[in-house]
């Protein structure tokens, strides 16, 4: 981990990963899921910021005023109404 991480016993990210993910607005598997939100998942909105280190690669704020989800976690194939296209997909800075 990078200078001033705490050390994370094994499994950890595993464990948080596993919970985070239960907080998914859409889920492809449920009924009212639209093709159409494949293409306006977290990762490419405007307002995404990716956490850093490995939880990075899934997980990243929504920083949205206008989102139910500004402010919170999410995973970087959810999304919501309030997506904005950023034109690529955001990627965690390197540490």
């Amino acid at each position: 981990m990078g200078k001033g991480h705490v050390t994370r016993r094994r499994g950890e990210l595993d464990e948080i990963h596993s919970r985070w993910i239960q907080n998914r607005n859409r889920r492809t598997n449920d009924p009212g899921y639209q093709e159409s939100w494949s293409d306006e998942q977290c990762g490419g909105c405007r307002f995404w910021i990716p956490l850093s280190g490995a939880l990075g690669a899934d997980y990243g704020a929504c920083a949205n005023s206008a989102s139910p989800f500004d402010g919170t976690i999410r995973f970087e194939h959810d999304g919501c109404k309030e997506f904005e296209e950023s034109g690529s997909w955001a990627e965690p800075d390197e540490a």
